[in-house]
């Protein structure tokens, strides 16, 4: 199965992305990809797309990762109706009730107020 997904390239702290179409079951460095098919840099946003590749590989089956499918988004390259984007995960606290906004409410104020009351 093929994949369509970012090989990171550039310096450090300056990343820029190749979009490769490669063997699923290969890591993005391994150097083995099928298919460059447009560049990514995140600094300014610039994208180059090949539209014509990337059509042909949506077209025999290769699954584009989730970050290359937002960008082919943007790009208005249609992804075909086999695709289906991961739902949006959302952090949840191990101990909700151990959070400090959902503690009870204390009245400092009254405390105070009882305080100066009892001194005179």
């Amino acid at each position: 199965m093929l994949a369509i997904r970012m090989q990171r390239n550039g310096r450090t702290h300056t990343p820029v992305y190749r979009i490769v179409v490669q063997e699923a079951q290969r890591h993005p460095l391994s150097g083995r990809v099928v298919a460059e098919v447009g560049n990514y840099n995140p600094e300014t946003k610039k994208t180059v797309l090949d539209q014509e590749k990337i059509g042909f590989y949506l077209a025999h089956g290769a699954q584009p990762s989730s970050r290359v499918a937002f960008i082919l988004k943007q790009n208005g390259i249609k992804l075909p109706a086999w695709y289906q984007e991961r739902p949006a995960r959302h952090a949840q606290a191990k101990h909700a009730d151990k959070l400090r906004k959902n503690q009870p409410k204390e009245a400092p104020a009254a405390d105070a107020a009882d305080a100066e009351a009892a001194e005179a």
